[in-house]
């Protein structure tokens, strides 16, 4: 029987209980750490709007200002920034990855030209707006913060990010009403289409029935419509001005 009162024993049984132990507390750690990691059956996660209704109303503004661009809508600065020294990328990754922009505006071929904020009902504080200026502006990226109260002109915002000037503009935006146009007429054209083709159908059994009677009553009908210009027979036939 092992006398444990023996203080030689317990001298030389002492590092391995905390070797033990050290050994039974990295084995517990590493369990939580994958129980962790484990995808989990059931997300606790439910989804949310992208934007408040103070960010929807910049957002809508922003889409038909940019209407030939796109409205990114919180991206982090990190996805259109690139480090210079490709060493410290870590580096500004962890210290810019939870900078982001309410609204990022990018050319089709995904090129940024600017950034905006809308700020909370607290305000935007004023160190991280002095961190997206500087940041931003060096970048060569006009960076503003607006108020859906309080927009600026569709001439002023894109001068800034686009570098258009007034005469430009201008062209744009006639260039968009015709397109409008073209876009009503093409709308129209395939409606006038469809409603034809929906009133053949309708009357496809009565020319049926025509067809099965004699030649002298098929010939009577034709000749009874045809000759008091019907509205049916000339929209079928005839053309508008805008076909």
């Amino acid at each position: 029987m092992i006398e444990w009162h023996n203080p030689w024993l317990l001298a030389a049984l002492a590092p391995l209980l905390m070797a033990l132990g050290a050994w039974l507390h990295r084995t517990w750690v590493a369990r939580t750490a994958r129980n962790q990691r484990r995808i989990p059956k059931h997300w606790p996660l439910s989804t949310r709007a992208l934007t408040n209704s103070e960010e929807a109303r910049v957002w809508h503004w922003l889409s038909r200002t940019f209407y030939d661009h796109h409205v990114m809508v919180k991206l982090p600065v990190t996805r259109f920034t690139l480090p210079r020294d490709r060493e410290q990328g870590m580096h500004w990754y962890r210290l810019l990855g939870s900078v982001y922009c309410t609204f990022t505006i990018c050319q089709p071929d995904g090129r940024v030209v600017g950034c905006l904020d809308v700020p909370g009902s607290a305000g935007l504080p004023r160190s991280t707006r002095m961190l997206k200026h500087s940041l931003l502006t060096q970048c060569g990226l006009p960076y503003w913060v607006v108020r859906s109260n309080n927009l600026p002109s569709v001439v002023e915002i894109r001068a800034e990010f686009l570098g258009e000037s007034p005469t430009i503009q201008a062209m744009r935006e006639r260039e968009q009403e015709e397109r409008a146009i073209i876009a009503a007429q093409a709308n129209l054209r395939t409606a006038l289409t469809r409603q034809r083709s929906s009133r053949n159908s309708d009357f496809s059994p009565v020319s049926n029935w025509s067809n099965s009677t004699t030649g002298g009553i098929r010939s009577d009908f034709h000749s009874q419509w045809q000759d008091e210009n019907s509205f049916l027979m000339p929209l079928d036939s005839r053309k508008g001005d805008l076909l």
